[in-house]
């Protein structure tokens, strides 16, 4: 084999991959990404037979908060480890992991298993998102890659669809533990196809490990997001581990702070934050996190607790927010390719997110399946147009060889955001259910209502069929008892209908916030090389002192050798 022959394949930065093995990775990713997506909306939908099937809807929020919590912090670690090490190993561990965790899942016997396999699942898809998205903006220059959004999008679109559907039948018919085993084929294929398509390339130089960094942000997070998690449900605001755990998490966020000041490759850099279209995504994006994911959680449980749909149906209806979430995304993509403008996308995104929230919080008994359908398709464009968008401008505004640190920053707080968001929310909607549900039903419907009966009177019993008939069968043995079981029930439904309107309408306050924000967001030109350096007015220097380098060898991005 000739001299020439051999150093063809050499590829000494992802951004040099073109032809077949391009699109071969890209494949690898968008399996990965659909990994992730499909296990987040197939176990949406089945939520509420879960809940009913391993306890009580105290614990509905924490199957997705134990995810949402590793996720969070296990993101900047290996996102900056990925920036040291290379993506593809990292990439690809986490999806063996993934799967692992995916099967201890259906395995899970009690309701505390399934929360420490989800958070192990969590660590899992923290890797993957952290790398997935670093991935891309290795592979295109920003001017190029929005048009590449819309892919991922599409896997999002993808996973959108048809996990709703899956997710309700597999709920309805062989059980929900089926949620998790479909993750194993998919993970299986992506694997296979990364390993074939991706090269490994090792950075050049030697970087140190933050390993008290690491370690603090750890201990600094998990107590924070645990304190809002349990407050107001299983303890009180004023009780001594609430407060206990608020201090923790203020001392191991204090010690995060000093710590990422003095170390010499900080987990997330602070000086990062001088970078004002850094700092007003994190800003935006944590506040929009808190108010999509604390009500977009909820919608199942409305379609299915409410307005009386199967889970199966209720997928069917959540299909067309996710259609048009990824007709914004590709759409979206595409002008800002055309046009190298990108904050309209955001904006008008906002403002769409804004308006189908609070077309939720408008919704209630007498509701349509139509009429939810059209709310839902307003807040999809929104997220189609907000997301994919916001990490292209953080990306854009930074050399390339930090990439891995300020996209996993971004997921990072946008997480964080999220997950206090469903705490927060998920306290207000048991809180107020426990208090007013007694209060909304009629006198004479409670007189009459037997009393092991009463100790089931939960919303559990109007989001799955088997608990309605469990609780249906308390009332055989009384007069007109079909009369007052479905006088129970409407209330119920009401005192459901109420306390979740206000989840939505918190959420529509919330996220005016993160549209006053994104109003402030600066605009720079998409590069259109990923060797070249952002405008030098802003870029920051690969150990954050805020000055542009001046000089960089071969790319922009962190020079490197196949291994």
């Amino acid at each position: 084999m000739s001299a020439n022959t051999s150093a063809a394949p050499k590829i000494t930065h992802l951004s040099h991959m073109s032809g077949k093995q391009l699109y071969i990775a890209m494949a690898g990713i968008m399996l990965g990404l659909l990994l992730s997506a499909l296990d987040q909306t197939i176990v949406g939908t089945a939520m509420p037979r879960i809940v009913t099937d391993l306890g009580g809807l105290e614990s509905y929020a924490w199957v997705t908060t134990s995810y949402m919590l590793a996720s969070t912090a296990s993101v900047p670690i290996f996102g900056k480890l990925s920036d040291i090490y290379g993506r593809k190993w990292f990439y690809i561990g986490g999806l063996v992991l993934f799967m692992i965790a995916s099967a201890l899942c259906g395995l899970g016997q009690s309701m505390l298993q399934l929360i420490l396999f989800r958070g192990l699942q969590g660590i899992a898809g923290g890797i993957i998102i952290a790398n997935a998205f670093t991935i891309i903006g290795d592979l295109f220059p920003p001017k190029e890659r929005g048009k590449w959004q819309g892919l991922l999008g599409a896997m999002f679109g993808i996973a959108s669809v048809v996990g709703p559907i899956l997710g309700g039948w597999l709920a309805d018919g062989p059980g929900w533990r089926w949620v998790f085993y479909i993750n194993l084929p998919v993970g299986v294929i992506a694997i296979a196809v990364l390993l074939i398509g991706l090269p490994y390339i090792r950075p050049h130089g030697v970087a140190s490990i933050d390993w008290w960094g690491a370690g603090l942000i750890v201990t600094g997070i998990v107590p924070l997001l645990l304190a809002f998690t349990w407050a107001g449900t299983e303890y009180a605001w004023s009780s001594p581990l609430i407060i206990g755990l608020l201090a923790m998490a203020a001392v191991g966020i204090g010690a995060f702070i000093f710590t990422e000041t003095r170390a010499k490759d900080p987990i997330i850099p602070l000086k990062l934050f001088r970078d004002r279209i850094f700092s007003i995504s994190i800003m935006s994006s944590s506040i929009l996190g808190a108010a999509m994911f604390g009500a977009i959680l909820y919608i199942p449980l409305f379609m299915q607790g409410v307005l009386g749909t199967s889970a199966a149906e209720s997928g069917l209806v959540l299909m067309p927010m996710m259609l048009s979430m990824v007709t914004a995304s590709i759409v979206g993509g595409q002008l800002i390719s055309r046009t190298g403008r990108y904050k309209w996308a955001i904006v008008s995104g906002l403002f769409l997110m804004l308006t189908g929230m609070f077309l939720l919080s408008r919704m209630g008994l007498g509701t349509t399946n139509l009429s939810a359908i059209r709310n839902m398709i307003v807040l999809g464009l929104g997220v189609g147009l907000v997301m994919p968008t916001i990490t292209l401008a953080v990306q854009n505004a930074f050399p390339p060889r930090q990439l891995g640190v300020v996209t996993s920053s971004l997921q990072f707080f946008r997480s964080i955001g999220g997950t206090i968001g469903i705490a927060l929310m998920g306290t207000y909607l048991t809180t107020q259910i426990s208090t007013n549900i007694t209060r909304d039903v009629p006198a004479e419907t409670l007189a009459q209502t037997p009393q092991e009966a009463l100790d089931e009177i939960t919303p559990q019993a109007l989001a799955n069929p088997e608990a309605r008939i469990e609780l249906e069968a308390a009332f055989d043995a009384i007069p007109n008892g079909d009369q007052v079981f479905a006088n129970l029930l409407e209330a119920m439904r009401g005192t459901l209908a109420t306390a979740i309107q206000d989840v939505f309408l918190i959420a529509t306050g919330v996220a005016v916030f993160a549209v006053i924000i994104g109003m402030f967001l600066p605009e720079r030109t998409l590069r259109t090389r990923n060797d070249d350096e952002p405008e030098p007015s802003d870029a920051l220097a690969a150990d954050g002192s805020g000055a542009a380098p001046t000089t960089r060898p071969i790319t922009g991005a962190t020079a490197a050798s196949n291994d």
